[in-house]
């Protein structure tokens, strides 16, 4: 496994704070962990070497289900998820707008506590463009106080496209000087030496080469201070994501890589890994599952005159109502 060793600075021991006990019988609960503690778990997965599997969750429920979530993978090994991923695209999804920045910090904030309150995997929050930097000393404050492990900003200006638009909308690009200025102003915010700020590369995206990314992932990192970097990609063959993870691995062998398979999803996690990648999001898939399952039940209630044709389909009533724990009961 990788040695981060710029990540183990000021860290101690080798336990991950995320524990994933849930009390099936009575309801799921998380078993309850402190903001300081859930914020220093990514850095100790990191420094353990450890590839980190992320889940997008946008509500409190679909926190539950991160956290429930399990399965045997081929080879028998049990897979389940490190952390969770507070999506701006899909918090944006939830309140019916579009991904443009129109929820606000304060919203976005209230489904992160949401989020916490019922699991106590660390989160990684997606920033979008961190706003003006004097903005993004309040926002990298306010996460650290919740217990956010890390923060995704991405260098592009103006008014917001969804990277998966690619170059069918225009993605203007900050100036590298600027951006760095960005990210400095948040390190200097931070009170812990824990909170990770990740800079999010869109150079790709916006048709720029591989050449104008490498550039901006040295800058970013090394005269903006970022903790690690996120390439991102709208391209469905997994090559341009391995060529830019190689050549930059060459360059910067302990810099964390955030990678989100969102198109190029036939590439595995055993490959990302080998590339040199550390953290996999999965940044939206839930919420896209969401849709459809949702719109069929209705669409069948509809067609049947009744709902009895979905209760195979849908989670029973006795569960749904004791799937969350309320302390009324006896002990």
């Amino acid at each position: 496994m990788r040695a981060l060793s710029y990540v183990a600075r000021s860290l101690g021991g080798s336990a991950v704070p995320c524990r994933q006990q849930l009390r099936f019988a009575g309801g799921a609960a998380a078993s309850g962990i402190r903001p300081g503690d859930r914020l220093a778990g990514m850095r100790k997965m990191l420094a353990a070497g450890k590839f980190i599997r992320v889940v997008e969750v946008h509500s409190g429920f679909s926190a539950i289900v991160a956290d429930r979530a399990r399965a045997v993978r081929p080879d028998g090994t049990e897979a389940s998820f490190d952390m969770v991923w507070s999506s701006s695209l899909t918090s944006s999804s939830i309140k019916g707008k579009p991904d443009i920045e129109t929820v606000d910090t304060t919203e976005r904030c209230q489904i992160v506590e949401d989020v916490l309150e019922v699991c106590d995997k660390p989160m990684i929050y997606d920033g979008d463009t961190g706003g003006e930097k004097e903005i993004f000393h309040f926002t990298v404050r306010r996460l650290e106080r919740l217990g956010v492990s890390a923060i995704v900003i991405e260098d592009k200006r103006g008014l917001k496209q969804n990277s998966l638009f690619g170059t069918e909308r225009a993605q203007q690009l900050e100036d590298i000087d600027v951006f760095c200025d960005k990210i400095r102003a948040g390190k200097k915010a931070q009170v812990t030496e824990e909170f990770m700020i990740f800079a999010r590369l869109e150079a790709l995206i916006a048709g720029l080469g591989e050449d104008e990314a490498m550039k901006r992932a040295h800058a970013y990192v090394r005269q903006g201070g970022a903790d690690g970097i996120m390439i991102h990609s709208k391209e469905k063959d997994p090559s341009q994501i391995f060529s830019f993870i190689e050549r930059y691995r060459k360059e910067e062998p302990n810099v964390p890589i955030v990678v989100v398979p969102t198109t190029y999803n036939s590439a595995t996690e055993a490959e990302l890994e080998k590339v040199g990648a550390n953290i996999c999001i999965y940044a939206n898939q839930l919420i896209r599952a969401s849709y459809l399952a949702m719109l069929d039940t209705a669409n069948q209630i509809l067609k049947a005159g009744r709902s009895k044709e979905v209760d195979g389909k849908i989670l029973p009533t006795k569960e749904m109502i004791t799937l969350i724990d309320d302390n009324s009961s006896s002990k």
